[in-house]
């Protein structure tokens, strides 16, 4: 795969994905939704690949949303109409290439957060399924500060933070920020890391998944998503369709095989 925009390599089984526009904060413009986008297609079929890392080139910045100079240039300001809308009822999402659930990839994610990450990372970071953070990080949402709605944002959050906090900071717009140990506080980061070690935690947790049986992880995370996603009952009654799909014999054969060898894991306390 060759990309512009994006450091992309694949080791013991994990996908590190670099989001390469330090210059820019790593915001996002229109190649790297392209670039991401059809990253995420292309992972659903990589056997090689079970677990992927997602983090920012550079120490101050993980993203900053959409790319405002490539954005505002294209707008418009004489037209009635909104950018991004046909109509009321109809919108491009330019941020939709950076969710990697969107594109129907359900391989675990893990976002290593390095520096900032605000407005439209908030995409990528709502699709993740763990979250770490060194220790300089922080959040924020600058929307309504800049005459913006932030509503995208905020609902894909909606299931990662309480809600005072999410109301907080969405409000309060670029006049506060978020820290990482807050983040972790709130439960919206799993753990919070000197900068040094930040690559070095994102891979032992990436490889510990990606040693697993590929199926069942995949059958895991998908009814962790239900759970969100439904009401309890509703998820409830499509567990047992997720254990036949994401359990087979092989990987139950492989699981066994662990079992009987009395190796015990290298586990860690956290």
């Amino acid at each position: 795969m060759d990309f512009t925009t994006i450091d992309y390599r694949e080791e013991n089984g994990v996908a590190w994905v670099t989001l390469n526009r330090p210059q820019a904060l790593n915001s996002f413009n229109t190649v790297m939704r392209e670039e991401l986008g059809q990253l995420w297609r292309d992972l659903r079929t990589n056997d090689d690949v079970r677990c992927i890392v997602v983090t920012g080139a550079g120490a101050t910045a993980f993203c900053t949303g959409i790319d405002r100079t490539e954005a505002m240039g294209s707008i418009d300001l004489d037209s009635d109409k909104l950018d991004g809308y046909a109509s009321p009822f109809m919108f491009d999402d330019p941020a939709h290439a950076m969710c990697p659930k969107a594109h129907d990839l359900w391989k675990p994610v893990v976002a290593a957060v390095n520096g900032m990450a605000c407005g439209g990372a908030f995409y990528l970071l709502g699709e993740s399924d763990i979250i770490i953070a060194a220790q300089h990080a922080t959040f924020f949402d600058p929307h309504v500060t800049y005459g913006m709605t932030a509503a995208f944002e905020p609902i894909q959050l909606s299931s990662k933070m309480p809600f005072g906090e999410l109301a907080r900071m969405s409000l309060l717009g670029a006049n506060e920020r978020m820290s990482a140990a807050r983040a972790h506080q709130i439960g919206f980061v799993s753990e919070v890391t000197e900068a040094d070690d930040l690559l070095d935690r994102a891979r032992w947790i990436a490889e510990a998944i990606a040693s697993q049986p590929a199926l069942a992880v995949q059958g895991t995370l998908r009814a962790l998503w239900l759970g969100v996603e439904f009401q309890r009952s509703e998820a409830l009654s499509q567990a047992s369709l997720l254990t036949a799909i994401g359990t087979d014999k092989a990987s139950l054969a492989e699981g066994q095989a662990r079992f009987a060898s009395k190796q015990r894991l290298e586990w860690q306390l956290r």
